[in-house]
């Protein structure tokens, strides 16, 4: 589970609480949480038996919790869902659950945040992935045939994305690609884009027209300017390849060959100001965070008007942040943030390639209309975020985007082409992330769906709460959900569920995937399955009961700050190339506050990630040792 969600705990589970009567005691750690830990929460959660990594022991007061929010989140919230203690353990009455609630309500409400010691999270030298490279190889030279596509693939580290920094090393064989690579791009970029021009071929102008140039394509590929020195050795090798007898050109395109491997161009270079005292939080200097913003934004590097700004220094003031977050998002390019953060997030990056339904079985899923599920997913995001929609969208809405051959499959009413067009959704079995073809394929098997996979992707990708991984040599349900014995698929996997071991977990999971089983491994619409009418009705952990797919939403509606919060922490992770740590906790907060306030909308999110403190600062660099 997410480590920062511990703040939000008390928002969702005070919906459940009664509110404190009038003159009643503050809530006391002493008094009100501990006897419920200790009669509940020892005997699992102790030092000599800390299970789930979790010991409540180690608490005594309101300061112990602030300084390790993990242990807090992590249970707390199982605790608020009912689902710890375990069914079979004693459970703690409404009253005490309610002490607890008050407790941490009161001890999150009165932190002065400002007192707080502020850590913008340590710093890692980012190299540019495979999108980054394609997309600034473009935006620098005009060319777009995708080059990196030839690269390693990329890892991913905290936060699940491929632009996490702590991954993205250089191996020998990624170095022999980008050399090559250099060498495509230089010959099909045009001279205009090269500053190459034909005062260059020959004559005493040629070298000064040429270190105009270098320097001018340096800082651009160096998104900053660059030295003197720098050029000096630049024109070094421009130089030295002249004097064997190449003329300007190709001197010229030799020099900008070794700007395109540069650990300038590879990576986003950060450093300590002048003075900064060894690893202690300082600003980003101005063309740092013009980078930060258009790799954000854009997974590209920074535009004329970024770039005149931070050589302005007007990009420290949070208006212009504000301003330029705006701007960037009305650019066709954002689509560097919303595909690939989306596609990311939710998993489905891989599902245009990932094995499909039995063909034999479900004829009608075509490649054709696999990719218009895909890009169903990717433009729904694109408008939650880009076109003033709501992040509650993506729990439930009443439009999606449908090409002719997608409507038709979802019984939708007809549209005309190829083109993907946003459609109002009067169909209330649509709606949402969990409507969608990409998310209901990718979380079944070939010949079945699986309740399972479905309600394990809710809870993770959605609501940011993932159950544990399932016990070792655990039963494999079968991959088809042909009736056997009479039994229907769910009555066979309730059979596996009893199981003390598989318990738990079907209890969070099963529920929500069952309450989509009127979609078919394609995402068409069912109302029997192999003869036997489905049964898509489900119980929460917390006794909440619904049947289908729109009751199922509006259950997942009255979590919508889990998954507000949820989102809030994987495009932080996204934004900053790092895994969201415990002392970013109070930010995700902070930016989660604002986005409520302002009606949940989706490119507040963005602004408010681009204006915190870690997106903003850096940690230096410790000082060497003698």
């Amino acid at each position: 589970m997410k480590i920062v969600a511990w703040v939000w705990v008390v928002g969702v589970v005070m919906g459940a609480a009664s509110g404190a009567e009038p003159g009643a005691a503050s809530p006391d750690f002493a008094r009100d949480a501990l006897p419920v830990l200790q009669k509940y929460c020892f005997a699992c959660h102790s030092a000599e038996k800390s299970k789930g990594g979790v010991n409540f022991v180690q608490y005594k007061d309101k300061q112990d919790m602030l300084r390790e929010p993990k242990m807090w989140e992590t249970a707390i919230r199982a605790v608020a869902d009912k689902e710890m203690p375990p069914e079979a353990k004693p459970q703690p009455t409404d009253k005490e659950r309610e002490a607890l609630w008050k407790w941490i309500e009161t001890a999150l409400k009165n932190v002065d945040t400002s007192k707080l010691p502020k850590d913008p999270g340590r710093v890692t030298a980012h190299r540019l992935n495979r999108t980054e490279y394609n997309n600034t190889i473009r935006d620098l030279l005009g060319v777009n045939t995708h080059p990196a596509d030839a690269f390693p693939a990329d890892g991913s580290g905290g936060g699940g994305f491929d632009n996490n920094a702590d991954t993205l090393f250089i191996p020998p064989l990624l170095l022999e690609k980008l050399l090559d690579a250099a060498t495509e791009i230089l010959d099909k970029a045009a001279d205009d884009r090269l500053g190459i021009s034909a005062t260059m071929a020959s004559g005493a102008g040629a070298r000064d027209a040429a270190r105009g140039a270098v320097e001018k394509f340096a800082a651009r590929a160096f998104r900053r300017p660059v030295a003197k020195e720098e050029v000096t050795r630049l024109m070094t090798l421009f130089d030295a390849v002249s004097k064997k007898g190449a003329n300007a050109k190709d001197a010229i395109k030799l020099v900008y060959k070794a700007v395109l491997v540069s650990p300038h161009f590879l990576y986003r270079v950060e450093t300590d100001p002048s003075g900064a005292a060894g690893n202690q939080p300082h600003a980003l200097q101005d063309y740092e965070l013009a980078s930060r913003l258009s790799y954000f934004i854009w997974a590209s590097m920074p535009d004329e008007e970024l770039l005149m700004l931070a050589s302005q220094k007007a990009l420290q003031n949070p208006e212009a942040i504000a301003k330029q977050v705006k701007r960037m998002l009305a650019d066709p390019k954002a689509t560097g943030l919303t595909e690939n953060f989306c596609a990311q997030w939710l998993g489905i990056q891989n599902f245009k390639t990932s094995a499909p339904p039995d063909r034999r079985r479900f004829p009608g899923f075509t490649p054709a209309l696999r990719d218009a599920m895909y890009a169903e997913t990717i433009e729904f995001f694109d408008a939650v975020i880009r076109k003033d929609g709501s992040i509650l969208d993506l729990l439930d809405s009443d439009y999606t985007f449908v090409n002719e051959e997608l409507a038709k499959h979802y019984g939708l009413p007809p549209v005309k082409g190829k083109e993907m067009q946003r459609v109002k959704l009067t169909d209330t079995s649509r709606g949402g992330l969990v409507g969608m073809g990409s998310v209901l394929a990718l979380t079944s098997y070939p010949l079945r769906t699986s309740p399972v996979l479905r309600g394990k992707w809710v809870l993770s990708e959605v609501l940011g709460s993932p159950p544990p991984p399932p016990p070792a040599n655990v039963k494999v349900l079968p991959t088809d959900d042909k009736a056997v014995e009479g039994k229907s698929f769910r009555e066979r996997l309730e059979l596996h569920r009893k199981k003390p071991e598989c318990a738990g977990c079907h209890a969070r999971m099963d529920p929500i995937g069952f309450g989509l089983e009127n979609f078919d491994p394609t995402g068409k619409f069912r109302t029997e399955s192999g003869g036997i009418k489905v049964d898509a009705s489900g119980v929460l952990t917390s006794g909440e009961k619904f049947t289908g797919p729109a009751e199922l939403r509006a259950a997942l509606m009255r979590k919508k700050d889990d998954c507000l919060r949820n989102v809030t922490e994987r495009m932080l992770s996204y934004a900053l190339g790092r895994g969201v740590e415990s002392f970013d906790a109070w930010t995700v907060k902070a930016i989660v506050d604002t986005v409520k306030k302002e009606n949940y909308k989706g490119a507040t999110l963005v602004r408010e990630i681009a204006l915190s403190y870690p997106f903003r600062n850096r940690k230096g660099e410790a000082a060497a040792k003698p």
